[in-house]
């Protein structure tokens, strides 16, 4: 009874270990028929965006950072010792030329010309008793009725009279210049900034703080430095024409165009840089004293020139490359030698021939000979589908 027991678990156990194996082929058949239908299905086709390569020109620029100035500061001072009257303006309002901005109290210095023109006055009337005098003179010394003595004694009262009349008019002008500074006029069209001296304060000739400083916003400067190994490209440029300046602001869409205005007659030695300004004419106010732009100068016109979107450029191992479509819609990888960008567009040397399609989105998930689908929507894209035939 024992030996039959043993020969059915014998028989229970070598039945197990065969279905055992039997499922591992099984299953090991089953995986290499997924594999080879994976190996036979073909990749799904990556989605990407396309630009065309254009020939076209472009300018050739440098780029910099630039510092807003004003075309003129003016700060105002008092010339003369007086309290503060009166403020014709708000501070941060627009003045014109000649217009009043302040008013300082007169009287000291209008009591000062009155006694000045009194004196002026007294000596005049010196200068006219002295005078008939030495006509009465002649006449007396040709009759020998007074000494040559006393008669040089006429003449020389008659002078220093003359001169006492001269010495009051020069004082009675210069009082009737300090009265005139008593107001302040604007010297120049602008904007004023901070009031740094209230109405009612006593002020001092030419103290400081001054009282308030005028900016001219229209036209504006624009200054920014380049590397001196551009300096010859940059005089040769400007004798053959005026350079337009491109001023970019920040957060703003619309750059803003000028001519450059000033090259510095040396290189700063502690930089190697040399100073450039360009003038704008300013009229929406958009450029503000202070501020910092992007600045790009353009020297030349590159003609028939390659141009891309700088977002097809990628970096490799071997350096720069794009993704080239073919026609039949399959990635290629092409080194290319890329000369500059410009803005978002690159110019390219070699690699690229007019008309050929790049990948300007979609990069990263492609493999050199891929299958693309091109995005419509995208960038030139209808042109450029239009072009191989797709859509049709």
């Amino acid at each position: 009874m024992a030996r039959t027991e043993d020969r059915n678990l014998k028989l229970q156990t070598r039945l197990s270990l065969a279905c055992f194996l039997a499922g591992l082929l099984i299953a090991a058949t089953g995986c290499s028929d997924q594999k080879a239908a994976s190996a036979a299905a073909p990749r799904p086709a990556v989605p990407v965006k396309v630009a065309k390569v254009e020939q076209r020109d472009m300018p050739v620029e440098v780029r910099a950072i630039g510092n807003v100035q004003a075309y003129a500061t003016v700060q105002i001072k008092a010339q003369v010792n007086a309290q503060l009257e009166k403020v014709h303006f708000k501070e941060g309002e627009e003045v014109r030329k000649g217009q009043l901005l302040f008013t300082l109290d007169p009287r000291q210095i209008e009591a000062e010309l009155a006694r000045s023109q009194g004196d002026l006055a007294k000596d005049e009337a010196a200068l006219n008793n002295a005078k008939v005098n030495l006509t009465r003179g002649d006449q007396l010394v040709k009759e020998g009725v007074i000494s040559r003595q006393q008669y040089d004694d006429l003449v020389a009262a008659e002078r220093s009279a003359q001169s006492a009349v001269t010495a009051d008019q020069a004082a009675v002008e210069g009082q009737r210049v300090q009265l005139s500074y008593t107001k302040l006029y604007s010297p120049i069209d602008g904007r004023t900034g901070s009031l740094l001296i209230n109405a009612g304060n006593l002020i001092k000739a030419n103290d400081t703080p001054y009282l308030v400083t005028i900016n001219q916003l229209q036209p504006i400067y624009v200054t920014f430095s380049l590397p001196e190994k551009q300096l010859d490209q940059v005089r040769q440029s400007a004798q053959q024409r005026r350079l337009q300046v491109v001023a970019n602001i920040a957060g703003d869409k619309n750059p803003v165009v000028g001519d450059l205005s000033f090259l510095d007659n040396s290189v700063d030695q502690t930089t190697g840089t040399i100073k450039l300004k360009a003038s704008f004419a300013n009229r929406d106010r958009r450029l503000w004293p202070g501020q910092f732009v992007d600045v790009s100068l353009t020297l030349a016109t590159q003609h028939n020139a390659l141009v891309i979107p700088s977002a097809a450029i990628q970096t490799g191992q071997n350096g720069q490359y794009v993704y080239v479509v073919k026609p039949d819609l399959t990635a290629e990888n092409r080194n290319v030698s890329v000369a500059r960008t410009a803005g978002d567009n690159a110019v390219v040397d070699k690699g690229l021939q007019a008309g050929e399609m790049v990948v300007t989105d979609g990069q990263v998930k492609l493999q050199p000979n891929a299958k693309v689908e091109i995005k419509q929507g995208t960038a030139r894209a209808e042109n450029v589908t239009d072009s191989y035939g797709i859509g049709d």
